[in-house]
């Protein structure tokens, strides 16, 4: 990708990414240290451009670990610097601010699309391989005492409509030497082992449809990157590295109150969460609209996933009054962890949903596929659990 000007120098350079103490301050951080927390991330920014120059630039090169590596420093500056204008905007110029945050926001996202699909279709296959059980099913298939165990397929294509074929060319499976009837499988084995016929299929349905999004978003990155609408933010935040357009006034101004309302919102937000039903493990509400035929987001997750938002938010307006000295909070990490594997599980529930709707597949793929939407919705009350058990870890550290 050609580069423009700016990215070729670094006006941070010899300088170190913490940021130092506001010159002036005593004790109450003001706009000066937004002023320096927005130009260091601002520089963090164009390091992390110059090195996608350098190691990802093509298409040939992008899917390289350096160009991961790049992009990921990319949307980490761009989220600091677009929280921070959202918590502190009334310290910053109005039009600015509010005309390059939604660019970054854009950016942001647009490069965070592929390594999403990547990861939910590493959780989804690493889900049907942990439920088929692919490493137990053959030494349960065979029945004790009746020779060689049955392959874990054969009584599999007779329940996936196989007619009785695969059964009788395993006369074991069912009949002791003598015509004696063996002992009959446990029902949690038959179940087990029709899970396991649908999984390959499932696995493999999954792997083209988010591939195929993943190649996608991909292609979108790269154009994006080279975009003029791309450069255009690029230029902006190359002058927020050397000038921050603070209001008059902003100088003089407290941070701390802006970081407090920040809070605030993210407290009311939780409060507004069932936390009482997220106390249980497992709350079967989690599957009320399972099988519902609307493909809308699961009308739970929302209120969880702007809470995640603004406690990124809280996260970021904490870094701006600690000086970028790299202190993190442990508590609001976990909490912030809780929640990621919360949209994580809630995003992969409607893949597998998403997929289970694609017409003429096998009802053996249709059932692996249910089993892993129920599985992941489980997983989303599991996440949930664990941000309740950590807020609550923490309201009692900070009374």
């Amino acid at each position: 990708m050609a580069m423009r000007h700016h990215d070729l120098t670094d006006p941070g350079a010899g300088t170190s990414p913490a940021l130092p103490a506001s010159p002036g301050q005593e004790g109450a951080p003001t706009g000066t240290a937004l002023a320096e927390y927005l130009r260091a991330q601002a520089t963090e920014f164009l390091r992390a451009l110059r090195l996608h120059r350098e190691t990802g630039g093509t298409a040939a090169a992008s899917g390289t670990q350096g160009s991961a590596d790049a992009a990921r420093a990319l949307r980490r500056s761009a989220r600091r610097i677009s929280g921070s204008l959202h918590t502190y905007r009334p310290l910053l110029d109005p039009d600015w601010s509010e005309e390059i945050r939604p660019e970054l926001a854009w950016l942001s996202g647009t490069l965070a699309l592929e390594h999403a699909y990547q990861a939910r279709l590493e959780r989804l296959l690493g889900a049907l391989q942990r439920l088929s059980g692919a490493a137990v099913v053959p030494v349960q298939a065979g029945a004790p005492g009746t020779g060689a165990p049955v392959p874990p397929r054969a009584a599999d294509a007779d329940r996936a409509g196989g007619g009785g074929t695969a059964t009788r060319a395993h006369p074991g499976a069912g009949e002791a030497p003598g015509g004696a009837t063996a002992p009959i499988r446990p029902a949690a084995t038959t179940e087990r082992g029709n899970l396991t016929v649908g999984a390959a299929k499932a696995g493999a349905l999954l792997d083209r449809q988010l591939t195929l999004a993943r190649t996608r978003a991909h292609s979108t990155a790269l154009q994006a990157l080279g975009s003029s609408r791309f450069h255009a933010v690029a230029d902006k935040v190359a002058l927020l590295a050397s000038e921050v357009p603070l209001t008059s006034a902003a100088a003089t101004t407290e941070l701390r109150p802006h970081a407090a309302a920040a809070e605030e919102r993210l407290t009311d937000a939780v409060a507004a969460l069932p936390l009482v039903t997220a106390g249980h493990p497992y709350n079967a509400e989690a599957l009320i609209h399972g099988l519902s035929p609307d493909p809308s987001p699961h009308p739970q997750d929302a209120p969880w996933h702007q809470v995640r938002l603004l406690l990124r938010l809280h996260r970021y307006a904490g870094e701006v009054l600690a000086g970028g000295d790299g202190t993190v909070d442990v508590r609001l990490l976990q909490a912030g962890q809780a929640l990621d594997r919360h949209r994580d599980a809630s995003e992969a529930a409607a893949a597998a949903a998403q997929a289970a709707r694609t017409p003429r597949i096998a009802p053996a793929t249709a059932y692996a596929l249910g089993v892993l939407h129920a599985d992941q919705r489980h997983e989303v009350e599991a996440a949930r659990y664990a941000f309740q058990q950590c807020w609550r870890r923490e309201a009692v550290g900070t009374a």
